[in-house]
């Protein structure tokens, strides 16, 4: 078993028009766990790191873009363990950027992929690693049953009970946890997603892959603002606003959209009186670095 202490609390929130609803809303700090290893990234990695080192494979090998969250997570925990890694990068050869050299530094190997190779990652995998004995696989962001089942902790841990749980979603693996764990224990708490990526709705038939028969997640798919990684002013906005009014950070592809979604939701009167919500905030805040040019920041003279 792998010992890894974090501090991930329950932290209540309120800004003024969220108390004019008479709403009561608190975050899962889980972007307190780590500074690198961070948020769902770490939950999704916890079991595919036990289920490599049961194995006795010892080379972490997985796969993310040139801004990947999980691929800075899964160096960082190689490093921590003691596991090599290695990613397959989908990005022009040469590219580099702040968390990549973050990743070098940690000792990960990139291997530059084009986009229709990485469409096909167990290919890559194979091809590269079939004769090595001791390479584990880990799926993009930790997607996959062991994933999810590192985000069903989310819930056990909750030292409270909420009528809503909030997270933001990309492949479906953390809110399929998060719901698994929520009908398991029998609680009344509606789950909620926010899907980052246009068409969100598949993520319903994701969740089904990883828990089949698992009841049916509230999306909200209006939030994408034009797609993965995509922004518009509105968004840039009120990430601005949020973070200067609260202290805490959150970046324009995930959590950014999510706060955004459960403020606008909070304005329609979407909330019973006095409800009682958890955001789950999932960490990726290097995410930031990519897109820091597209905030209206003043830079003095």
């Amino acid at each position: 078993m792998i010992s890894f202490n974090f501090y991930s609390p329950e932290q209540k929130i309120s800004l003024p028009d969220w108390q004019k609803k008479s709403v009561h809303v608190s975050i899962k700090r889980d972007d307190l766990i780590h500074p690198f290893i961070s948020g769902n990234k770490w939950r999704k990695l916890k079991f595919n790191i036990q289920a490599a080192l049961a194995q006795n494979k010892n080379h972490l090998v997985t796969f993310g873009g040139a801004w990947s969250n999980h691929i800075l997570a899964t160096a960082c925990a190689g490093a921590t363990f003691g596991l090599k890694t290695t990613a397959f990068l989908r990005a022009d050869i040469g590219i580099n950027n702040p968390v990549l050299a973050m990743c070098r530094l940690f000792g990960m190997e990139l291997i530059y992929t084009d986009r229709s190779a990485y469409k096909n990652k167990s290919a890559l995998f194979e091809t590269h690693f079939h004769q090595n004995p001791d390479a584990y696989f880990i799926d993009e962001g930790g997607h996959g049953p062991l994933g999810s089942q590192g985000c069903e902790e989310i819930v056990s841990s909750l030292l409270d009970t909420y009528d809503h749980i909030f997270c933001a979603c990309g492949t479906g693996t953390t809110l399929a946890g998060i719901q698994h764990a929520v009908s398991t224990s029998g609680l009344a708490t509606q789950v909620h997603g926010i899907p980052v990526l246009k068409g969100g709705d598949f993520i319903q038939d994701e969740i089904q892959k990883i828990h089949p028969n698992a009841s049916p997640v509230t999306l909200h798919t209006d939030y994408h603002f034009g797609g993965y990684a995509k922004t518009k002013p509105e968004l840039i906005q009120f990430i601005e606003q949020f973070v200067s009014r609260t202290g805490i950070m959150i970046e324009p592809t995930y959590t950014g959209k999510l706060f955004f979604a459960l403020d606008d939701l909070i304005a329609q009167d979407y909330f019973k009186t006095n409800a009682r919500i958890l955001v789950i905030h999932t960490g990726g805040l290097t995410g930031f670095l990519g897109m820091y040019e597209r905030f209206n920041l003043d830079l003095g003279q």
